[in-house]
């Protein structure tokens, strides 16, 4: 805990935002940091609570041990919350600027007041051990001689990367984009996480004797038996990377775009050195329709507006949720209310109002003779329980039209892509992820063993660095006939 009596006596306060009609005008990260004073202070908020549902199931995955650490830096030593908090998560840079924060909503401060502010927390207590110096290369003593190859480079794999070589393996990380980190890189602005942060890890990472490729796309360009044959384990961490399509009439118009490969293609311009304005595919001087309301769709609407897009409007087949927690939804469970992000935040400081408009999806896309997109069909929607087979269904309501230039669909992902796994002679399961045996990490395939998005389906970041730590275990397991890895 922090100060006994802190929650009483510190008021709750987050990192600023910079103004939403400022930050668009870069793409720069969007908070500025308290002083060290006042983040103590927030830490010492953290009270002696008995049971912390921070590190619970309804908090952090990691099982991130946040009281320790939030006394510690209450009681201004950093160094030491630094160490206790790499304990448990590899990559706190990477949390504390992407993740939704569930030890936040699950924080018992939520009963009587807001919670500690325990993401900004982590934030200052990882950002200060890289100042201070204490984040240097630390490679392991010893080497244990098996070899292990990672197969993709977002969250899941570098974290098993990371275990592994702690361990002693020498891990090689293959990565078939041309920069390592996969969703971290790609899959999230530059806005929510600079890629420097990436770019400063890795580097550490590479001194500590990991090696990376990247350009090389296993099952593809290189053949899956060779790696096979060249490493004593082999971990999946592909991701969950299959968008899934709107398969509506006029699907084929050009001007209609997945999520990801438009953010994919705004970051990498601007790491490139260009303007993401000019992008191959760009926002600019377009009316623009986002197909779904979560946090992909949220970042689609920010990076058009940096763009100069002329309309933005978001589409939400769910309703809109409630402003504030209803009796079905109690703490310590996520809460399901309304969130304005910061994409909505800034559409509204533009334009005057949420882009956002809810049991609403396209019906049918419109094109000129040219196949190029012009407008929109979109139908009001609602699902009713059907009585008779107590199954959800989809009603359809009235119809209208809007122009658009720029279709973007952020309807999430269906599950791995199966060229990888059809590589590797894996199975895909109902939920299109990797088949594992019960209770497992490891595919039919001995000592080949899947991790995050791949093995669990789509989630957050924070769950896919605890899965690919699990996979480590596993796999360390079967390398060496016992594991002490945590």
């Amino acid at each position: 805990m922090g100060k006994a009596t802190g929650f009483l006596e510190y008021t709750h306060c987050q990192n600023a935002d910079v103004p939403a009609l400022e930050r668009i005008k870069n793409y720069d990260e969007l908070h500025t940091p308290l002083t060290e004073s006042d983040r103590r202070k927030q830490a010492a908020r953290c009270m002696d609570c008995g049971v912390p549902f921070c590190q619970s199931n309804y908090g952090c995955p990691l099982r991130n041990v946040i009281p320790e650490w939030n006394d510690l830096l209450y009681r201004g030593e950093f160094d030491t919350a630094a160490r206790r908090l790499l304990m448990t998560n590899n990559f706190p840079e990477f949390t504390s600027r992407v993740c939704p924060a569930l030890c936040e909503a699950a924080c018992v401060c939520n009963l009587h007041d807001k919670p500690v502010t325990t993401r900004d927390n982590e934030n200052f207590i990882i950002e200060q051990a890289y100042a201070s110096g204490l984040m240097t290369a630390k490679p392991p003593a010893v080497r244990s001689g098996k070899k292990v190859a990672v197969i993709g480079s977002g969250p899941a794999g570098l974290a098993a990367a990371d275990q592994l070589n702690q361990r002693g393996h020498l891990v090689t990380v293959f990565e078939r984009s041309d920069r390592i980190g996969g969703l971290l890189m790609y899959g999230i602005p530059n806005m929510k996480l600079d890629k420097s942060v990436i770019d400063r890890r890795v580097k550490l990472m590479e001194q500590e004797g990991i090696i990376f490729q990247t350009g090389v796309n296993i099952g593809k360009e290189q053949n899956a038996e060779e790696i096979l044959k060249a490493f004593d384990a082999v971990i999946l961490a592909c991701g969950a990377s299959q968008p899934r399509d709107l398969p509506a009439e006029g699907r084929e118009a050009e001007g209609i775009y997945f999520a990801v490969d438009y953010l994919t293609s705004a970051t990498k311009t601007l790491l490139d050195g260009g303007d993401p304005a000019d992008a191959p595919v760009s926002a600019k001087n377009k009316r623009v329709i986002i197909i779904g309301g979560g946090d992909t769709g949220n970042d689609c609407a920010a990076t058009a507006i940096r763009q100069g897009a002329v309309s933005v409007t978001q589409l939400e087949m769910m309703p809109k949720p409630p402003e504030s927690r209803t009796e079905t939804n109690p703490w310590p469970e996520w809460p399901r209310v309304l969130k304005t992000d910061y994409g909505q935040e800034e559409a509204i400081a533009v334009w005057g109002e949420d882009p956002r408009i809810y049991e609403t999806t396209v019906k049918r896309f419109i094109m000129n003779e040219n196949h190029r997109l012009t407008g929109a069909e979109l139908v009001k929607v609602w699902f009713e329980t059907n009585p008779e087979t107590s199954k959800r269904e989809l009603h359809e309501g009235k119809t209208w039209t809007i122009e658009t230039d720029l279709i973007l669909i952020a309807a999430g992902f269906i599950g791995a892509e199966q060229y990888i796994t059809d590589a590797f002679g894996i199975a895909l399961n109902a939920r299109h992820v990797t088949d594992t045996l019960p209770e497992s990490h490891m595919t039919a395939v001995p000592g080949v063993f899947t991790a995050g998005d791949m093995h669990k389906g789509q989630s957050l970041v924070v769950r896919a660095i605890a899965d690919g730590r699990a996979a480590a275990k596993e796999t360390d397991l079967y390398l060496m006939g016992y594991t002490n890895l945590p």
